[in-house]
């Protein structure tokens, strides 16, 4: 199971310091677990499920030496989410890939920066309304990539011009993978 995940910095200015992606995968006998901070490696972890007891509503985690009770309470908004373990509460927005989608969809399908664009999630490119050499304006659609049993119109965030066209209609593609990138406009 695939998420993102921010770590809030400042609520009141909707800031948030530090961001992860998440990769859980249930063995039999334990939960391999994969984070990656942005412009970080992976680490990779394997937590025993003898290690781990729930307790009415709280999770009781041995890991690494160390005993953790943890509480998770949402917010009412689906992706905000306080944790309060050893005596502290931390806020967490999590994304999972609908997650995801519902906010690339909320950019204008814009998932990148200005010199490129990226998948927001796995998906399967339906067609490319680009070329190399063209100069865009914010906003203007780029590419057609269906995800999720939807198609989502992904768009530039800013005036751009097209630099490469990295993949083709057919072409599957990984969340995070870089689709096209741009240069500025001169």
């Amino acid at each position: 199971m695939f998420f993102e995940a921010d770590l809030a910095g400042d609520l009141m200015r909707d800031k948030w310091s530090e961001h992860y992606k998440i990769d859980i995968n249930e063995t039999r006998n334990a939960w391999n677990v994969s984070l990656q901070q942005e412009g970080g490696e992976w680490v990779r972890y394997e937590i025993s499920k003898q290690d781990y007891k729930m307790v009415e509503n709280l999770v009781n985690l041995i890991w690494e030496g160390g005993s953790y009770l943890i509480d998770v309470y949402g917010t009412g908004s689906g992706i905000d989410y306080t944790v309060y373990t050893r005596s502290s509460f931390r806020t967490v927005r999590i994304y999972n890939d609908e997650a995801l989608l519902h906010e690339s969809l909320k950019k204008g399908g814009q998932m990148g920066s200005s010199d490129n664009l990226s998948a927001g999630m796995p998906g399967k490119i339906v067609k490319t309304l680009v070329k190399v050499g063209d100069v865009l304006k914010p906003n203007q659609p780029v590419l057609i990539m269906e995800a999720m049993k939807m198609e989502n119109e992904m768009r530039a965030a800013a005036e751009v011009r097209v630099k490469e066209i990295l993949v083709k209609p057919g072409d599957s593609v990984e969340s995070g993978q870089t689709l096209v990138t741009f240069e500025p406009v001169k």
